[in-house]
């Protein structure tokens, strides 16, 4: 019996170091069931321009300064734009009166003119006519040359066509303008109003407008310099959202799920900063062309993302961060933010 004892004692404290020595058989980890890893800060850049050529007659801020949403950092010349959206509207207001014009047909006074002149035009017509039937009697006669009897006919039929072309002039004034007249006159009009939002567009891009918060990394122009469309004036860092860039080997690939929480630090802060996984590689990176063996196999990395919730100024671009990643029922039991 003792002899039995003794042998299941020492089977015990076989078993104890074994899962001491292999963190319980793969079920705990020494590290208090933690899972680290090494990035660095990504925090994005962008090169901020000009749509259209000018001069700068404005630079608002200097390198280092924090900017808004929304901010105006720069202004070039706005002398010539105004002119531009000026005349524009001009045009616009002369568009829209000659289609006005056009819509609400001939004035009164015009229609009565032009009545006025038929009535003139039939009492000419009247009188020739009776001048060329009197001397038509006459002509047979002898009483009146040949001559002027055709002097009189073709005076009555002048004043006929006088008559016809004053009432069709009168028709015309009546009937008002034509629908391809108003047609026209109203696509003249459609095509001011664009031109004057486009001069419009022109004179607010000659503000350069902070498209998001941020800090200024580098400023490249000063008022002054005349610059073309697309030429960068400011280099903005946007610090919200900060990312971290990190690796992960193929061998730790399954802890990592896009929303699970992990925990970031600096080398230069004790502050801990609290993040969540966005986004894991489908691809793995610095892998060896021939991938072969299980040795080469667990050296694959893959790159994820993590969206760090609370980040300040002292994380900066390029600085290197350590990840800590809770296991899976360290996960389960976090608290929902």
């Amino acid at each position: 019996m003792p002899k039995r004892i003794i042998i299941i004692a020492v089977i015990a404290i076989a078993l104890a170091l074994a899962a001491i020595f292999t963190s319980g058989f793969g079920l705990w980890s020494g590290d208090d069931g933690q899972a680290e890893f090494y990035g660095n800060v990504d925090i994005r850049e962008v090169d901020l321009a000009f749509e259209q050529s000018g001069r700068i007659t404005e630079m608002n801020f200097d390198e280092g300064e924090r900017v808004e949403k929304g901010a105006v950092m720069a202004i070039i010349d706005q002398q010539s734009l105004g002119d531009d959206l000026r005349a524009a509207q001009a045009r616009l207001t002369s568009a829209r009166a000659q289609l006005v014009k056009s819509r609400n047909g001939n004035r009164p006074q015009e229609i009565g003119a032009a009545a006025a002149q038929v009535d003139q035009a039939r009492a000419q017509l009247k009188q020739a006519r009776a001048a060329w039937e009197r001397r038509r009697d006459l002509v047979a006669s002898g009483a009146v040359s040949r001559a002027q009897f055709e002097q009189s006919r073709e005076a009555y039929e002048v004043a006929q066509a006088a008559v016809s072309n004053a009432s069709q002039r009168l028709s015309l004034l009546r009937a008002g303008s034509r629908r391809e007249d108003i047609a026209a006159n109203a696509a003249a009009v459609a095509q001011a109003e664009a031109d004057v939002a486009q001069a419009r567009t022109r004179l607010s891009e000659g503000q350069l407008v902070a498209p998001s918060g941020g800090i200024i990394l580098s400023r490249v122009q000063e008022p002054g310099a005349i610059v073309s469309p697309g030429a960068t004036i400011y280099t903005l860092t946007i610090d919200k959202p900060v990312y971290i860039r990190a690796y992960a080997p193929e061998t730790q690939l399954g802890l990592l799920t896009p929303g699970s929480k992990v925990t970031v630090r600096t080398d230069s802060s004790d502050k801990i900063y609290h993040g969540t996984i966005g986004y894991v590689s489908p691809s793995a990176e610095f892998t060896p062309k021939t991938v072969q063996t299980e040795d080469l196999r667990a050296d694959l990395v893959y790159r994820f993302r993590v969206v760090v919730k609370d980040p300040d100024n002292a994380l900066r671009q390029g600085q290197p961060v350590t990840l800590t990643l809770a296991r899976a029922k360290d996960q389960s039991q976090a608290p929902n933010e």
